[in-house]
């Protein structure tokens, strides 16, 4: 596999984000809320991996308060998973956050993703609570995951999402 690196995600990233949100997910975000989390720096941060000039993973983070943040999406092209890709993107969101000064992450996962339970779960997230019915199209729930920023653990294994 050729090499890559995290960098920030421009709007050039769309289409490339665009297709992997439609492949990972049963309500992907459309292209004007992605170009919307893209142009919103103040309290957004999206970064991608490119591996041959194509975009093969991104996360979606937003600074809710001053010490908090929410993981609002995150995925990996088919075909690379299990690469170490979102772990890399995890780790270097929770990195960027720390220097914030943000104490504690949360985010919603579908109920039937266990692969990403398996993911968050790694850090040292962990279940809080249910939404009901969270997703509109499936009517599946959504967990909802918390972490103190100071307990995650870094996983050493590359198998992820």
């Amino acid at each position: 596999m050729s090499s890559w690196a995290i960098r920030h995600a421009t709007v050039s990233d769309v289409d490339d984000i665009v297709i992997i949100e439609d492949s990972q997910f049963p309500e992907p975000w459309s292209r004007g809320m992605l170009v919307d989390e893209l142009t919103n720096a103040a309290n957004r941060r999206f970064t991608v991996v490119e591996i041959d000039r194509t975009v093969v993973g991104f996360l979606g983070l937003m600074y809710v308060l001053k010490d908090e943040m929410h993981i609002n999406t995150l995925g990996v092209r088919p075909g690379f998973e299990s690469r170490g890709i979102a772990t890399a993107l995890l780790t270097d969101g929770f990195s960027d956050a720390r220097s914030r000064g943000i104490e504690r992450a949360t985010l919603e996962v579908a109920a039937s993703n266990t692969r990403a339970h398996q993911l968050y779960y790694r850090f040292g997230f962990k279940p809080v609570g249910v939404r009901k019915r969270y997703y509109e199209k499936t009517g599946e729930d959504a967990l909802i995951l918390w972490a103190e920023l100071e307990d995650l653990v870094v996983p050493t294994t590359p198998t992820d999402s």
